[in-house]
């Protein structure tokens, strides 16, 4: 199983009690930007300082942008941080490198004995 993040979906009241349907509260249409800043928040920590949540975010945000990577959101892939996916109570977000790393980047290279 690949690693993966899962945050809470909040509940849209207001568009419950305007539209007057409770199909909003079973479905929040979000923004994946939105969803994002739920993922780095879960991911580095709730009590983390505010300007590193920040950068974390930015980053995030920025390498979507420039294509470093692509989101899947409970099986779906985007790759705009303003498209809009319609969620229930959670979020299942995965992050998919667009290109391949080199697999000897941190490694040392073996000696021979």
């Amino acid at each position: 199983m690949r690693p993966m993040i899962r945050v809470k979906v909040p509940l849209d009241l207001h568009a419950v009690a305007v539209g007057g349907s409770g199909a909003f509260a079973l479905a929040t249409p979000m923004r994946i930007s939105d969803l994002l800043r739920f993922a780095v928040r879960e991911a580095i920590g709730h009590h983390a300082p505010s300007d590193k949540f920040s950068r974390s975010l930015a980053r995030t945000l920025a390498g979507l942008a420039a294509g470093d990577f692509t989101i899947d959101i409970n099986g779906r892939s985007f790759t705009d941080a303003d498209a809009v996916v319609v969620c229930d109570r959670s979020a299942d977000i995965r992050f998919f490198l667009t290109q391949r790393r080199r697999a000897s980047f941190h490694r040392k290279p073996k000696t021979a004995h």
